[in-house]
């Protein structure tokens, strides 16, 4: 008897194990900082300018909105670091075997999320 596959998957009822979640938030993080590097570089270039620039920049920074959107790529930056040193160790052939493998990716998440808490906290 042949199994009947879905025409058609439904993303929103596929449940993924953690290691599968990291993976998939590094490589939206990778993006995420790929298209936000010119913005950044721009900014950075600005503000080293002039004073004046610096000033205008940094009212601009003291919109919630834009802290927000700072704070999500600070979240990015530390995910993708995590979760990539993550990655390296495990082509190295260490922690893959299933339990370490899901402790390793809990950890990622829990570094990440904590220590943007933190720091968004002490930058907000």
């Amino acid at each position: 008897m042949q199994k009947q596959r879905p025409k058609h998957l439904d993303l929103i009822k596929i449940r993924l194990p953690v290691p599968g979640i990291v993976s998939i938030l590094h490589r939206v993080s990778g993006v995420a900082l790929f298209f936000s590097l010119p913005l950044l570089i721009y900014l950075l270039s600005g503000s080293l300018s002039s004073a004046d620039v610096f000033d205008s920049y940094r009212a601009a920074v003291a919109h919630p909105l834009v802290k927000l959107i700072l704070i999500g790529l600070l979240w990015g930056y530390l995910h993708h670091v995590a979760a990539g040193t993550r990655f390296l160790l495990l082509d190295l052939h260490k922690g893959i075997d299933l339990q370490t493998a899901r402790a390793t990716a809990k950890m990622v998440l829990v570094f990440s999320l904590g220590l943007t808490a933190i720091i968004g906290g002490i930058l907000w």
